[in-house]
């Protein structure tokens, strides 16, 4: 075969294209920092990155849910925490006015200070997130879970809890409903409550109410009557449990639970003990306010109201129990994400060094690759433009 040279400019074109192409390809990887932008240069390389890039796309996905979560954990738990200043300042009124020695005038002032208590509590009840999000709605984080009634407050949310999740088969709550939070919350010491009968006109006020044997005690509502001064019995239903005398201050005892009264019930006057119910924060708030301005006429409206205040606190130490036992699964879901933010971090790591292990540019072998390359290419160049000038008339 003759070779012609116009061949060997075509076969020198390609060898320089070829050598041009490296070039570039050097240039690229220096210039991104990878060894490789395709899976055409390094499969099996390439297969691997790709499994360790979804897997860091994962985490880092957790690592944003983990994020939001305790961001609106962090948002629920400041919230809480002022919902508890104003119950002991709200506790701190009761007992102000249970002193027995204020007048209708400044009953009526405390009576304002516990609404405006209330319309705080309302407005910590209705907190929203950073997404505009009602944080207590539940499911329904659109809608405003709180509005006021005539006996507390209305829930308009539901009970979802949203469960979001923070790592492979980890799931944690980014909040609490606020009728969990709110509204169930338990009446009286928490296992029982005592309720004063509205006709009584004695100064009997109850006290201390305490479960002294678990055992005996069986969540039955009980009528404790007095059936002349200084003389009750206890009834359940039409079955009498017990009889005894009364002294100002002494204990009542029966079916494993003890009762204090102190002053001097009536004839006729009765007390009713039964098991504790679900009762709103709000409720609460709103029985001592209505409480307060009915104010004082009479020795058996005093006892009325000394009752409804001891109810009040009961019922206040409750909250503030409840709202503890709440903060106290913030902080643990809040420690959950820590820990598990901080093992993402170190996976994240691993991961990223292992792509670049398999993807990351070895520079100085690039730079020694390249070098190679220009030399190559210049010394090509130079040995074609000399051939090119070689002809027989040259030496004729």
């Amino acid at each position: 075969m003759r070779v012609t040279q116009s061949i060997e400019q075509t076969q020198f074109l390609a060898a320089i294209n070829l050598l041009e192409s490296g070039i570039n390809q050097t240039s690229n990887q220096m210039s991104s920092g990878l060894s490789f932008s395709t899976a055409s240069q390094n499969p099996v390389a390439a297969g691997s990155v790709n499994n360790y890039n979804q897997a860091l796309a994962q985490s880092q996905q957790f690592g944003t849910n983990a994020t939001s979560a305790q961001t609106n954990l962090s948002t629920e738990d400041n919230a809480m925490s002022q919902v508890q200043t104003q119950l002991q300042s709200l506790r701190d009124l009761a007992l102000e006015a249970n002193s027995g020695i204020l007048t209708n005038s400044n009953l009526s002032a405390i009576a304002t200070q516990a609404v405006q208590i209330q319309n705080t509590l309302l407005s910590l009840a209705n907190t929203t997130n950073g997404n505009g999000e009602y944080i207590f709605g539940g499911f329904a984080a659109q809608t405003q879970p709180f509005t006021l009634s005539a006996t507390g407050a209305t829930y308009n949310g539901d009970q979802g809890q949203r469960q979001v999740q923070i790592a492979a088969g980890q799931t944690v709550a980014d909040g609490d409903n606020g009728d969990t939070v709110f509204n169930q919350i338990k009446t009286g010491n928490g296992t029982f409550a005592v309720s004063a009968a509205a006709g009584n006109t004695g100064s009997g006020v109850v006290g201390a109410t305490t479960v002294s044997n678990p055992a005996a005690y069986d969540g039955g509502t009980y009528a404790i009557t007095f059936t002349a001064p200084g003389t009750y019995q206890v009834t359940e239903g039409a079955t009498v449990v017990t009889t005894g005398t009364y002294t100002d201050g002494s204990t009542i005892a029966f079916n494993g639970v003890q009762v204090t009264l102190n002053g001097q019930p009536t004839s006729g006057d009765s007390f009713t003990l039964a098991p504790s119910a679900n009762q709103s924060m709000f409720t609460t708030v709103q029985n001592l306010v209505t409480a307060l301005q009915t104010g004082v006429t009479t020795p058996g409206s005093s006892a009325a109201l000394s009752n409804s205040i001891n109810s009040a606190i009961n019922n206040i130490d409750q909250a503030l129990s409840q709202t503890s036992n709440v903060r106290a699964t913030i902080g643990g879901r809040l420690n959950s994400i820590t820990t598990q933010q901080s093992v993402a971090t170190s996976q994240q790591t691993q991961l990223k060094q292992s792509i670049t292990n398999l993807q990351g540019l070895d520079y100085a072998s690039a730079i020694t690759t390249l070098d190679q390359q220009n030399t190559t290419l210049s010394a090509a160049l130079q040995a074609f433009t000399m051939t090119q000038g070689l002809t027989l008339f040259k030496f004729l």
